[in-house]
């Protein structure tokens, strides 16, 4: 593969980007960031001094001319995400956009199109999913030592309510724990299951205090063959991220599933009729892992593991679970 990097341009200042994505394309083989851009030029600026960002801009549009960007990531709030990928992908860069792709799946097939019109790469940020530990899952299922799958539970809560000024309470920007925490359980159980759901079942606490959001959201996503997630998430509760899987003869346990900030905490466990014992998982950083993989996809070393066709299932799931907390109904999903 070429060792010319890709230069990477930041779309907005957000927390995300500062705290984890950033600093994970620093620590990148294959890429590195060449620009930050807000609307605000001194916040930019301020980042890209703080982030040994080169160029800062003013504007999102100034950061789409440059003709040097190869690729721009963006974790603007949810309701922008259509907008600016659609015109990052026009300008003729590949583009990484922070989940959920889109508010909807008809949002999503939209910005695919542009995708493939274009032949520009358009992937969702899910960086756990490039966590090996999740390879070593799947093999341990595929190995039949758990027996036969049963059933997967898994949750992704914390506890930012006190913020009320926060986007995730602005319902009309996409706000929500469904599109913000929720669609992590949903994402991992149709990656481990490898099948697409049939219905959701869900249940919700919509709060006037924070924009009429989902603030928690409990609910059953029914797969075929019998098997079913059941999940929560929520914004006003205690901190956890656990995944469990559940077999006839046998449990995987993940206490921490899609954040791993030191080593260790990557680490699963595996209890069957011989006893529980602890995986142990190298530890990387995912959103570096995240960046290479997106690399080699451009770069044509590598087939793009998750493309649009799966961010626009897993929108037809988040679809269905909003629906069925809205009118309490059990929706089937096409």
């Amino acid at each position: 593969m070429s060792t010319q990097k890709l230069k990477w341009g930041i779309m907005g200042c957000a927390g995300i980007a500062k705290r984890a994505v950033i600093p994970g394309v620093h620590l990148s083989e294959w890429n590195e960031v060449a620009a930050i851009a807000s609307r605000n030029m001194e916040q930019a600026k301020q980042t890209a001094s703080e982030l040994n960002i080169p160029v800062a801009y003013g504007s999102y549009e100034e950061l789409l001319q440059d003709s040097s960007l190869d690729v721009i990531y963006i974790p603007l709030p949810n309701h922008l995400h259509k907008e600016w990928a659609i015109k990052a992908l026009e300008a003729g860069k590949h583009v990484l956009c922070e989940k959920p792709i889109a508010l909807t799946a008809e949002e999503a097939e939209e910005m695919a199109d542009v995708s493939e019109k274009t032949g520009k790469l358009l992937a969702e940020a899910f960086m756990y999913r490039y966590h090996p530990r999740y390879e070593l899952i799947k093999q341990i299922i595929d190995s039949g030592k758990i027996g036969e799958l049963r059933g997967i539970h898994s949750t992704f809560t914390f506890n930012n309510a006190a913020d009320t000024n926060n986007v995730r309470y602005k319902k009309e920007w996409g706000g929500g724990s469904l599109y913000d925490v929720g669609v992590y359980p949903i994402s991992a159980a149709r990656l481990l299951l490898e099948r697409e759901p049939e219905a959701a079942t869900t249940q919700a606490m919509f709060s006037d205090a924070h924009g009429g959001v989902d603030m928690m959201m409990s609910g059953i996503i029914e797969f075929p063959g019998d098997i079913a997630l059941t999940f929560d998430c929520g914004m006003w509760t205690a901190f956890r991220n656990p995944l469990e899987i559940v077999g006839s003869t046998g449990i995987i346990q993940v206490p921490s599933a899609y954040v791993t900030p030191k080593p260790g905490s990557g680490n699963f466990f595996v209890e069957t009729s011989d006893g529980r014992r602890e995986v142990a998982v190298e530890h990387i950083n995912a959103y570096t892992a995240q960046a290479d993989h997106l690399a080699k996809a451009i770069k044509g070393e590598a087939k793009l593991a998750f493309g649009m066709s799966d961010s626009i299932r897993n929108m037809k799931v988040v679809d269905a679970c909003l629906r069925s907390a809205e009118e309490r109904a059990r929706i089937v999903i096409s």
